[in-house]
């Protein structure tokens, strides 16, 4: 895993009086990221702010980090080449983790094609605070639903580097839980997630 050189200097941590723990006290319910990973079409974002709305009726205290919402600010100098896919995942990471420490339970929504950036943002958690759940859904779905074109796009040379067309998307290997997308409604996928979640006694 390749460490990011610290550049700034004479910086010290400041330490908080009011810590994770006693935010997680005052919200009655642990924090943690549900990491939704996948091809673009999958359902990623579809899924996330579905189960969003399940945990809000619920009382959960969330926030959703949608990938292209993410590029119109914070990453808006980020293109898609290996290196900026890399500073793209852990600069969410990185918010993820300050989301998690306000109290907060992060579902996170980007393709983030390579294992190696997403080990990088679970290494940044505790091990009960991180989630991955593979978004599964054949490559032949997600071009027939091509909500935004992009497939399209892709396969007349428009866009270069294309996550499952012209560039790769390395699978989980184990991740907390897999969602088929392409055989499941959506109301189905989230209640696959709530239990887990359930049974893991994050809400």
């Amino acid at each position: 895993m390749t460490q990011q050189k610290q550049k700034s200097t004479n910086v010290y941590w400041h330490e908080a009086s009011i810590q994770k723990e006693d935010r997680q006290n005052l919200n009655e319910h642990r924090s943690g990221v549900l990491w939704f990973t996948g091809l673009s079409g999958s359902g990623k974002s579809t899924l996330a702010t579905a189960v969003e709305k399940a945990l809000h009726k619920r009382a959960v205290r969330t926030y959703v980090l949608d990938g292209d919402n993410v590029r119109h600010g914070l990453n808006g100098d980020l293109g898609f080449s290996p290196e900026d896919r890399t500073e793209n995942i852990r600069r969410i990471g990185e918010v993820a983790k300050l989301f998690v420490d306000s109290g907060v339970l992060v579902l996170s929504a980007f393709i983030s094609p390579y294992r190696e950036d997403r080990k990088q943002v679970e290494d940044l958690l505790q091990a009960d605070e991180w989630y991955e759940i593979y978004v599964k859904c054949s490559l032949d779905e997600c071009e027939k639903r091509d909500p935004k074109g992009l497939y399209k796009k892709a396969r007349s040379g428009e866009i270069s580097r294309f996550t499952g067309v012209s560039a790769p998307y390395e699978e989980p290997e184990n991740p907390q839980l897999t969602v088929e997308t392409d055989r499941y409604f959506i109301e189905e996928c989230v209640d696959q997630i709530l239990d887990h979640l359930r049974s893991e006694a994050m809400i």
